[in-house]
């Protein structure tokens, strides 16, 4: 249980750190004397990292001890925050938030390899979501104290938290942690490979999609809400957020049990979902107790969609399972990537202000609804070819 406690732990950190830039965002701009846009550019830069980076570094590590490539993973998470902190320019800031994505995309993924061995077989689940459950802490309880952190004592001051909290789980590795054998992550080959089949291609792109809209949007949180006259102050409206997406998270896979079929709910989903930033911009003129509903959705529907998802690139690819779910989930990080950049050139080229930027990312739901919509009409001829896509080590 204390193993698994630890890497919950380490979880926590990496949700906070992924989590808690939005709502710093504003300091991290006043301190470099930038523009919001561009100071969203060090979210691209750590989400950019954990989907592209990590899996290049895995590759490298492959053939290492697990609590070796823990220990580096979280080193290497733990430098680019003491960094982070550290740094005197924007440009520098950008590169120590790409180390510390690498070191999370790298992390994360081999812990929760783990966390299945620790315990028995029947048990496996339950130490999956104990694992989940640190990353959604992180962002539902870490990231409201977080800011509140920033607002006292600086934004390096909650970097410099993650930084600890960091340090204290590779002390425990170290310590505590039992040799362990799991199969390493899957290459960034093995996982551009898969891309080859065009409905594996589909489903990831639809996965990309929602990323651009529901995370890229997030970034945005803090000037959104200040732009809409909710205050500076963005921790309530994190909270809610948060606590729609554990609920989500949590809640979904029941459903797709109970109906069978995960393409439909995944579009009820993206639907709910598109409607819910659609109306954000509404939130000015109605009392706050109203306007948490579409935030809660929101968080809700973002989070919940990674699992049907995952559902269907397993049924698609029962072989290689593994390498589609990791494809899967750097779609997730890129999109994110993504959207934080699209939304600082479009906030920092004044073609929107913070307070339209919801219907942006609305479109870019709204494409994934439609891409959905054609991936469950259409019917390929061809199925993947498990020769062709074995995973490479």
């Amino acid at each position: 249980m204390f193993n698994l406690l630890l890497l919950s732990g380490a979880m926590f950190a990496l949700g906070l750190d992924a989590y808690v830039l939005a709502g710093i965002l504003p300091s991290i701009a006043a301190s470099f004397s930038i523009s919001e846009g561009e100071a969203a550019q060090v979210v691209t830069a750590f989400t950019l990292c954990y989907a592209v980076a990590a899996p290049i570094i895995a590759t490298a590590l492959a053939g290492q001890p697990i609590r070796r490539i823990l220990v580096l993973a979280m080193t290497l998470f733990i430098i680019g925050n003491v960094l982070s902190v550290v740094v005197s320019s924007f440009t520098l800031l950008i590169v120590s938030r790409c180390i510390a994505g690498a070191g999370a995309g790298t992390f994360a993924p081999v812990a929760a390899a783990v966390a299945g061995t620790l315990v028995p077989k029947e048990r496996k689940g339950r130490a999956l979501g104990m694992i989940l459950g640190g990353m959604g802490t992180g962002t539902v309880v870490g990231v409201p104290i977080g800011i509140q952190i920033s607002k006292q004592f600086g934004w390096q001051a909650t970097l410099l938290l993650v930084a600890l909290i960091g340090l204290v789980t590779v002390i425990g590795i170290l310590a505590k942690l039992p040799a362990v054998t799991v199969a390493p992550p899957p290459s960034l080959r093995a996982r551009l490979k898969m891309l080859t089949h065009p409905r594996i291609a589909s489903v990831v792109t639809v996965t990309l999609f929602t990323a651009i809209a529901s995370l890229g949007l997030y970034t945005f949180i803090a000037p959104m809400l200040n732009d809409l006259g909710k205050g500076a102050d963005p921790s309530v409206y994190l909270w809610i957020w948060g606590i729609g997406g554990v609920a989500g998270a949590f809640s979904v896979g029941h459903i797709i049990d109970r109906t069978g079929h995960p393409g439909i709910v995944l579009l009820v989903i993206l639907s709910i979902l598109s409607l819910s930033l659609l109306s954000l911009p509404l939130t000015a003129s109605v009392p706050a107790v109203v306007s948490f509903l579409p935030f809660l959705l929101w968080g809700a529907m973002g989070w919940s969609s990674l699992a049907p998802q995952q559902h269907v690139l397993l049924d698609l690819e029962p072989d290689h399972g593994s390498v589609a779910v990791a494809l899967n989930s750097s779609a997730n990080y890129l999109g994110s990537a993504i959207g934080a950049m699209l939304g600082g050139v479009l906030l920092e080229n004044e073609l929107l202000t913070p307070s339209t930027l919801p219907k942006a990312a609305a479109v870019a739901a709204i494409i994934a609804v439609g891409v959905q919509i054609v991936v469950m009409i259409t019917r390929f001829n061809t199925r993947p070819n498990n020769s062709q896509l074995c995973q490479e080590k």
